[in-house]
């Protein structure tokens, strides 16, 4: 069974953001050379955008589908010092410590559904890991998808397990579908949704699942506006994946009747 292993780099260099959403990632140079898209942990929804971009993009490589490396980013305070523009000043320095790195990938361009080709059983898989994951931000206004050598990536999944900004309800989402799939960019041509299905749960177990979780940094899972510790939050994860994935069934024929 393959291992989930996570890289550490270093940020070396900040080289620009990119203006797009709320919460100004950036592009930046690693200590091992190559060139990453930064989420930073002092961004509009914090440490928890982090989570969920970081658990949905491993379970979405672990459904076969192309995600760029994810990789923990050390950010040091040097950065926010040489900075003239005041807001990302500010964003630098809440983000000292460990933040989320993609590889970037040069080139790539946004997923456009009236242009963009993608196979029925890849965007059935992409339609059920939003299912999965409570993703309510894969629209055709904003598709966080990318075309990169003829293929389909999957990016930015930190919209997704939104019941983590109050852990006070969390247990009334283990049984909910997720009726906003019908706002999905992929679910015209999500038309191997059984079929997606049955691979996935071939491909995923929740050994997976609880590997995942566990390299989450116990960093992330602090704070102080939180009622539950490290521990159960990474319990509460495990179960929330695990409940969508005994219901996938339900997810199957809710996305299907959606389209």
């Amino acid at each position: 069974m393959s291992k989930i292993d996570i890289r550490t780099v270093d940020v070396v260099q900040y080289i620009h953001p990119l203006r797009e959403g709320g919460s100004l990632p950036a592009i930046v140079k690693a200590d091992d050379g190559f060139l990453y898209v930064l989420k930073f942990r002092g961004a509009g929804q914090g440490k928890k955008a982090l989570i969920a971009e970081f658990i949905g993009g491993e379970l979405a490589r672990l459904m076969g589908l192309k995600v760029p490396e994810l990789v923990f980013m050390n950010l040091n305070d040097s950065f926010s010092k040489t900075e003239p523009d005041e807001e990302i000043q500010d964003l630098l320095k809440f983000s000292v410590g460990l933040n989320l790195g993609l590889h970037f990938l040069s080139g790539a361009i946004t997923f456009d559904p009236l242009v963009s080709k993608v196979d029925a059983l890849t965007a059935s898989k992409v339609v059920l890991l939003d299912s999965i994951i409570s993703n309510i931000d894969r629209t055709t206004k904003n598709t966080n998808l990318l075309n990169w050598n003829n293929e389909l990536w999957v990016i930015d999944n930190g919209a997704s397990f939104y019941f983590h900004h109050n852990w006070e309800n969390w247990e009334n989402h283990l049984t909910r579908t997720f009726p906003l799939i019908k706002d999905h960019v992929l679910l015209q041509k999500a038309t191997l949704l059984k079929e997606a299905a049955k691979e996935i749960q071939q491909l995923i177990n929740q050994y997976k699942i609880a590997e995942i979780v566990s390299k989450i940094p116990e960093d992330w899972l602090l704070s102080e506006s939180d009622s539950l510790s490290p521990k159960e939050m990474r319990a509460a994860y495990i179960e929330f994946i695990n409940a969508k994935f005994s219901m996938i069934d339900l997810l199957v024929k809710e996305a299907a009747d959606a389209r």
